[in-house]
């Protein structure tokens, strides 16, 4: 079968692989139809990560169930299933508290926790920039999809990591209705923050970045653009709140980001957040942050390259700010956000600038990489159809 592999820092090729197949009873196999590529594919892409050549990429995954294992009962040969992103044995002492994203049971190292598809220091399984993907305790792990799974597969596929990260970012801020709400990032997990917010009810949310594609995203679904090329979101956000700052606030960008000039600071939306958001205000941090950054020492410093993060931890404790962080454990939201979208409720593939076949991968992750005009959000499709 064919798969997007990496082959080093920026280089991806589309390759033969061998093929997904059963390897334990409760295993499925999928026909992956659309699969996206994620902001924190590219700190692998980039040589950023730990990741090993040679191994297939993506995490966020949508297809037709093709094959079960003799100890599956639920879900069925025929049926589209979406895959969340974390993969998870359903049994352990974390998955039993819903905290999916650090299961003990998928992780092989003992010393970690989680477990993904196609992603670093998150076990040894390939990703499903593929056009199949075995799927471990498919019955646990896969959510069904209803009649119009393939017609709106766009929006469908976003609930296998960014629709639900965006709204745990919310639900660790603390974002209920009439709220003033502040994300830092406009890429597609800020989107979906900013969007999630607006579907809690937050009064006024504002969306700030440098990327002028991406603001105009945020001020369809209604949130308030801030442009940091010209702007302080937290001066803005003061001024609109009689010198408050936000109730709350999210972080979607994480260890890479960097101002308007290119400049990196892995700190620089961390602290942003803290002064934006008022006394006693929560945060929600679902940009990636990793204990070690092999290329932070060349484009930051040593201390960044050890993911020693220089944020305004005094600020903050002066403030009595909570700060949530960590990825999303997606199976505690991704239910009721498919009914949202069922029901007509959501449609999170707003976000989606570019449909395009696997073979097309090499280049969409150019595009992507380089924060191109236009290049919001990619889905690949490896069956061919768009």
């Amino acid at each position: 079968m064919k798969a997007a592999v990496y082959e080093g820092p920026r280089t991806v090729t589309v390759k033969d692989v061998p093929d997904a197949k059963i390897e334990h009873p409760c295993d499925i196999i999928v026909k992956i139809t659309s699969t996206n590529i994620c902001g924190s594919d590219l700190h692998m892409y980039e040589g950023r990560t730990s990741f090993e050549t040679g191994r297939s990429l993506g995490h966020e995954n949508l297809g037709e169930v093709v094959e079960v294992g003799p100890a599956v009962s639920k879900v069925k040969v025929g049926e589209y299933v979406v895959l969340p992103f974390n993969i998870a044995c359903g049994f352990c002492k974390q998955c039993e508290q819903g905290l999916t994203n650090y299961c003990l049971t998928m992780q092989p190292e003992p010393a970690l926790a989680g477990a993904a598809y196609g992603f670093a220091e998150m076990g040894p399984y390939e990703g499903g920039q593929a056009e199949y993907l075995r799927v471990p305790y498919g019955d646990f792990n896969a959510l069904r999809l209803g009649e119009d799974a393939v017609e709106r597969q766009k929006d469908y596929v976003m609930l296998a990591d960014i629709f639900p990260t965006g709204y745990h970012a919310t639900e660790m801020a603390g974002v209920g209705p009439g709220d003033q709400t502040i994300v830092y990032g406009a890429g597609p997990v800020g989107l979906m923050a900013a969007y999630s917010a607006v579907l809690r009810g937050a009064g006024r949310v504002w969306v700030a970045d440098h990327q002028q594609d991406r603001l105009r995203k945020a001020e369809e679904i209604g949130a308030i653009a801030i442009d940091t090329t010209s702007e302080d979101p937290a001066e803005v956000v003061k001024e609109a709140t009689l010198g408050l700052g936000a109730d709350n606030g999210c972080e979607c960008v994480g260890y890479q980001a960097h101002d308007s000039s290119g400049q990196e600071d892995a700190a620089l939306t961390l602290n942003g957040l803290i002064d934006s958001v008022r006394f006693t205000g929560s945060l929600g941090v679902v940009g990636v942050f990793l204990p070690e950054d092999p290329g932070g020492a060349e484009t930051q410093g040593e201390q960044e390259a050890r993911g020693k993060i220089p944020f305004d931890y005094g600020q903050m404790w002066f403030k009595g700010q909570r700060m949530g962080t960590g990825q999303a454990p997606v199976k505690r939201y991704n239910r009721a956000l498919r009914d949202l979208i069922a029901g007509g409720r959501a449609e999170p593939g707003f976000v989606v600038s570019h449909e395009l076949s696997l073979h097309e991968a090499p280049s969409a992750y150019e595009h992507f990489d380089n924060r191109d005009e236009g290049w919001t959000k990619v889905i690949l499709h490896p069956d061919g159809h768009r």
